[in-house]
């Protein structure tokens, strides 16, 4: 007695149902779905299929003799993959052959968009999809751990590097680009910029007034200095800017002067006007030219040329060891 089509194909959706003449008359949803549409039903099973081992399988006799036999065959209208097969007589004249993907089920799931429902519930298949799914789902969750922790890691060493108030580096990774540039033996500046007249600010505005200034002050450096450039707040109202590439003398006195001209620039507040003033000091480093220096030497030649410059009178800038200085404006 034959089973309906529709037990079939739930029991086994992978089977071919061959008639006694040795046409092809009936596939399984999943088999249909590998064919595509290319052969299938009323063409010859050999057509269909190719039976290679244990022994090549042409006729219908030929294949009811290998009944109960391991099979393993290819489709020959569809995919490119070794199959796995069982024949037996169907009891009318035919034979009914299950087949099942053996290890190539995770590359047909993935190039055929095959899913649990195209397998019977009982076959191992299930199993390997619930893994390769387990597997992939676990990965991904790893990737996107990844991206947070990494995310979360640079968002730590952003801050870690960061003046709260201004924006601007902190002395850390001021620190950290000076050592830098002493190691690659790279010429380069360090200006030593200190607020004029800003504890007065404090004193009679009060400390947040005070924090406004700063931030516009940090603004100001931002606009005037280049991308690779590194401005950093070392202090209260101390700033270091580290211009690399950059000692020739006349570049940076037209900088310190524009600098200290928009500082100088009315501040508005909320409810008024704000004035203060800085005053640079300019220390080079020019591993050509002279002998390799130590960062903290660099910092103290900046601290003296930048007292230098307030002797004469603040709202000024001086360098180091007399190299330029720059009168009253």
């Amino acid at each position: 007695m034959s089973l309906p089509p529709e037990t079939m194909d739930t029991l086994c959706p992978m089977y071919l149902q061959i008639g006694a003449d040795g046409c092809v008359r009936r596939l399984g949803p999943t088999l249909h779905k590998l064919l595509e549409g290319r052969c299938g039903r009323g063409m010859p099973f050999a057509e269909v299929i190719q039976v290679f081992r244990p022994k090549r399988v042409t006729t219908l006799p030929s294949l009811l003799e290998m009944a109960g036999r391991k099979l393993q065959l290819r489709l020959c209208c569809g995919p490119r993959m070794t199959l796995k097969g069982l024949a037996m007589p169907d009891g009318e004249g035919g034979a009914i052959v299950n087949l099942s993907f053996g290890i190539s089920v995770v590359d047909a799931v993935r190039l055929h968009a095959l899913t649990s429902t195209d397998f019977a519930v009982t076959d191992l298949a299930i199993d390997m999809l619930y893994l390769v799914e387990a597997k992939s789902a676990a990965m991904e969750a790893s990737r996107t751990l990844n991206r947070r922790l990494q995310g979360a890691m640079l968002a730590a060493e952003q801050r870690a590097y960061t003046d709260t108030l201004t924006g601007l580096r902190n002395r850390r990774a001021m620190d950290h680009v000076l050592h830098r540039l002493l190691r690659g033996g790279e010429q380069f500046a360090v200006l030593h910029l200190d607020l004029d007249f800003f504890k007065q600010v404090n004193d009679t505005r009060g400390h947040a007034a005070g924090d406004q200034v700063l931030q516009a002050v940090a603004r100001i450096m931002l606009d005037l200095t280049r991308k690779e450039d590194t401005v950093a707040r070392v202090g209260g109202d101390e700033f270091v800017i580290l211009l690399a590439g950059l000692t020739d003398v006349a570049r940076l006195s037209e900088l310190a002067e524009r600098l200290i001209r928009r500082i100088e620039r009315p501040i508005p507040l909320d409810d008024a006007l704000c004035r203060v003033s800085a005053s640079i000091g300019i220390a080079l480093n020019r591993p050509g030219n002279d002998a390799p220096q130590a960062a903290e030497a660099l910092l103290e030649q900046a601290d003296i040329a930048l007292y230098t410059a307030k002797r004469l009178g603040r709202g000024q800038h001086a360098f180091h060891e007399a190299e330029s200085v720059a009168g009253p404006r």
